[in-house]
């Protein structure tokens, strides 16, 4: 099947991924599928549609508005304890430096250096930028007196929603907001 796109480009048309139960299938990142991937989901009835974009696809035969969310008719059951990622860990400690407070050319530290015994796990593992981690090299922090502004921890999903929501993605459409904050304090 051939496919004629109208402007504005579909590649700017990405689908908002909620669960069956209308949350998104995650948070951060934030599930969203390409158009495509969104279109297939609909022709194999994977998917319900919720809302569309303006934006138009056409076959020969075919003519189809783009989804802009979409929510699973089958419900997954999301995991109980975040994974243990780079991008976790830098969300975990809110993209910055956990020795010097930088946002930029950030890396991972170990608190204690793999050289020394230390593991590659939540509690000993910190987001750095490059240079205090070259600082602290293979090094205990008591020896150089570099210590983190917090200490490593095991976050939940919570966790992670509460950082997540300091560091929005660069694209939201607005009809992507009834969904995104389902469990945010409502104002008085």
């Amino acid at each position: 099947m051939t496919v004629h796109v109208q402007p504005p480009r579909a590649e700017s048309c990405p689908a908002l991924v909620l669960n069956a139960d209308y949350r998104p299938l995650s948070y951060y990142p934030l599930s969203v599928w390409c158009w495509q991937d969104a279109i297939k989901a609909v022709f194999l009835d994977r998917v319900n549609i919720v809302s569309e974009y303006d934006t138009t696809v056409r076959s020969p035969s075919f003519e189809m508005r783009l989804p802009s969310v979409v929510c699973l008719k089958t419900y997954v059951q999301p995991t109980r304890n975040p994974a243990f990622t780079r991008f976790n860990v830098f969300l975990r400690d809110r993209f910055t430096c956990q020795y010097c407070g930088a946002r930029e050319d950030l890396t991972f530290d170990h608190l204690i250096p793999r050289s020394k015994g230390g593991l590659t796990t939540w509690e000993n593992v910190v987001a750095a930028c490059s240079p205090c981690n070259l600082r602290k090299g293979d090094h205990l922090p008591r020896d150089v007196e570099m210590w983190p502004r917090q200490m490593p921890f095991a976050p939940s999903l919570q966790d992670l929603h509460r950082n997540g929501r300091l560091f929005p993605p660069n694209f939201l459409h607005e009809s992507w907001l009834d969904y995104l904050y389902w469990d945010s304090e409502l104002e008085p």
